[in-house]
Order: structure tokens, then sequence, then C-alpha cells
């Protein structure tokens, strides 16, 4: 594996990457796909996450909603002075299930108020921001749920580390106790919080399938030189019919994968929840046939081993695989057509 600079600040990656420009380019897909492939060469898994949660989703969501102080911050984060999180899965739902989540936002004519919590919220640790979606109706409804930008400084806001998982995506957990805003905190209209989601989720998930190929790539080619320099028998491992096979199945996997995001149709959610199931499924296989091949190596300190457990949350970021497949299987007259 390529050595990776472990020892990073994600604010300071993000500084970086608004110092460049690149974050005020208003076309997500486009710098996704340009940004991935060198930062997952250059930095952990942790440290990639923490960019892509805010490229494809928080800033593009801040931008369609550009006045007052959400206006502001959205500046300052493409300027990458200050971080976003985006804090959707709940302390009160299974985390698919947004329609039955209980963080609340008590809208009046001048304040919103905050209560509830999230959990499972990357650079909850050390965000500036976080844009929360809330239930502001009590009615199980689509049109009940508001985005509201919350300032993790401001009274009521409590943060705990989810662990060590991660490391680098300051994964944690955000609690809101009568938080207490004024209403220009509120981030779109009331009733849209779930169709903004919506859009804009299906982008997340392509950027999930640009990493993952990404990473398919690095690997695999650590994988086989790695294969190359290992001696067995009279020459070296890649010389062995059987090794050479079980690369190569994971090469097309690769492919396979490449495959799907080129023919991604963006904005759509059905093709999203296909993408996303395939990619999770696709590249575990990929890390797993090159944590056989490379053997105990693969269970050192940042080897393939350990990357293939945290890449598990591919499946389950963004909706888990068992949640899309319902809805893949909801569409499936349409996806036969």
């Amino acid at each position: 594996m390529p050595e990776a600079v472990l020892d990073v600040d994600a604010r300071a990656v993000w500084a970086s990457l608004g110092r460049s420009g690149v974050l005020s380019r208003d076309r997500p897909v486009e710098v996704l796909r340009e940004l991935l492939p060198s930062l997952d060469a250059r930095y952990p898994l942790g440290v990639v996450l923490s960019v892509c949660v805010q490229v494809a989703t928080a800033l593009p969501i801040l931008r369609a909603h550009r006045t007052g102080p959400v206006g502001e911050v959205c500046s300052e984060a493409e300027r990458g002075s200050v971080v976003l999180a985006l804090a959707a899965t709940d302390a009160g739902a299974a985390g698919s299930d947004l329609m039955d989540l209980t963080t609340s936002a008590r809208l009046s004519e001048d304040s919103v108020v905050v209560d509830g919590g999230k959990r499972w919220i990357t650079n909850a640790l050390f965000a500036d921001y976080a844009l929360v979606l809330a239930r502001h109706r009590p009615q199980r409804h689509f049109t009940s749920f508001v985005w509201v930008l919350v300032p993790l400084d401001a009274p009521g806001v409590t943060r705990v580390s989810a662990g060590s998982a991660f490391a680098g995506a300051g994964v944690g957990h955000l609690e809101f106790s009568g938080v207490t805003l004024g209403r220009d905190w509120v981030v779109g209209a009331p009733g849209r919080g779930l169709a903004v989601f919506a859009r804009h989720v299906a982008t997340e998930r392509l950027a999930g399938a640009l990493w993952a190929a990404a990473l398919c790539r690095r690997v695999l080619a650590s994988t086989r030189r790695e294969l190359l320099m290992r001696p067995l028998g009279s020459g070296v491992a890649w010389d062995n019919a059987v090794v050479r096979d079980r690369f190569a199945r994971g090469l097309v996997e690769a492919r396979r994968v490449e495959a799907l995001c080129s023919s991604f149709r963006e904005g759509d959610l059905v093709d999203s929840m296909v993408v996303k199931v395939a990619v999770a499924e696709g590249l575990d296989r990929v890390l797993g046939v090159c944590a056989e091949l490379v053997g105990a190596s693969s269970f050192a300190d940042g080897g393939v081993a350990g990357l293939r457990a945290e890449a598990a949350m591919f499946g389950v970021a963004g909706g888990v695989s068992g949640a899309m497949l319902a809805g893949i299987a909801e569409h499936a007259e349409d996806l036969l057509r």
C-alpha cells in the first residue's frame, strides 16, 4: 500500500482546498471526479470522508439558499475557513428511516428552537456548523421536515465522540437541548427538507461510487506491486496462475465499478440506489481479493484488512443496502423498460 499522510488535520485539508478555489465551483460532481483520486491517494479514509460529505451534500444545500447568515456561512465554507457537518441520521429512528426522526424544530415568526439528537455524524467533533434535518410538524408526512443551520458553539449543543473509527473524520454524536436561533438560520422553506435531501443524496451516492472506483484502482495497483516483489518458488507470486486468476477477478470488479460511475444518470434517485448497492458489493469483493493475495501483511497498520473494515461504511452511509434493495424492487418495472 502506498504510504498515506496519516497524521493529518481534516480542517487543514479543507482550508487548503478552499484557498485553491475548488470549493467555490458550483458543479459538485465535476469537483468530486477531479478531487477524489488525489485525496484517496494521499489521505486516510476518514479525511476523504470529511471532504466528501461537505462537497457532495452540505455545500450544495447551502448554495441553493444563499441569504442572511446561511449565505455568509456558505461563503466562508467555500473559502475553507469553516467546516460543515451534515446531521441527518437521527438518535430517535433507524438510520434509513428519516420519516420517523424525532429531532424537532419549533418555528415562530422570528426564531427556531432545535431539540433532539443526531448520531454517527461526520465532522461532528470539529465542525463549526451542522446542517440539521429536523421535524417541524408531528405528522408522518414527506412535508413535515426542515433544515436548520446550527452553529455548534451555540448554547445547548453537546458533542460526543463516536469512537476511534474513521480517523480524521471527526465522527460523533450531537445533542440539541433548547438550541434557540433566529428564524434566518432556517435553510429553505419549511416542508421542503426531505425533498431537498432526496435531490442531493443522489450526488452523495455518486460521490461514494467515484471514491470507491479510485480506492479499487489504488489498492489493486499496490497489491500487484507487492505480488511482483514477493518470492514464490523459482519466481515471484505474480507468476502463479492461481494468483493471477484471483487478481484478474478483482480487476474485473473494479472495472465494473468504474462502468457504473460512467453510466450514472446525474440526479436520478433510483439509479443512485442501484449504483450504491452494486458499488458497495464490488468494493468489498476487490478489497477481499487483495487481502487474500497479500496475506498476513494485510493486517499491518494501514493494510488492506483494516481498510476493508472501514470501507464497509460504503454499504451503510447514504442508506443501508437493504433499504436500497427494497426501493429498487419497488421500481423494478421502470428499471426493466
